[in-house]
């Protein structure tokens, strides 16, 4: 992994872009949320060189989003498949939000591509931010400011 630059030595964005950052990463995780496990069906639905799906595997190996079990077809060796871990299943979310944004500002003319819903009721699924007592706030009254782990980088050189 690359280190991290200047005042992003801390962050917490930065830090989630060293694993997640990189070309087809996310493509990849979106495909294992699709029910793919298999080298193959990630080369076959991506397109993806071999090189590269080996490279990005192994990083999401690495920092548990993904986690290789053997398997083995009838008649054939060994090989492994990957699966979402607990961190991979909690980037949901992240990949809603990233829908829902490219939906909003780079639509396409047949509609949105997924749909996120009730898994029982089929009723839709929304993000939204909201307070530990329920509240559902509205994005202009949401605010970001620097939590207790934020250290700027002449504190972490010091």
């Amino acid at each position: 992994m690359t280190a991290l630059l200047g005042k992003d030595l801390n962050c917490s964005i930065a830090r989630s872009l060293e694993v997640l950052g990189e070309k087809w990463t996310l493509l990849i995780v979106r495909e294992a949320f699709r029910g793919r496990t298999r080298f193959s069906e990630f080369t076959d639905s991506l397109g993806i060189a071999r090189d590269i799906l080996a490279t990005r595997l192994s990083t999401l190996v690495e920092f548990g989003v993904l986690e290789r079990h053997p398997y083995r077809d009838a008649g054939e060796r060994e090989r492994e498949e990957y699966l979402l871990t607990t961190a991979g299943r909690e980037l949901m979310p992240v990949l809603a939000a990233l829908t829902a944004w490219g939906d909003r500002h780079r639509p396409t003319e047949p509609g949105p591509t997924v749909l996120y819903e009730d898994a029982d009721s089929g009723a839709r699924a929304e993000l939204r931010f909201t307070t530990a007592d329920g509240r559902i706030l509205e994005l202009a009254d949401v605010a970001a400011r620097p939590g207790p782990g934020q250290i700027d980088a002449e504190t972490l050189t010091s």
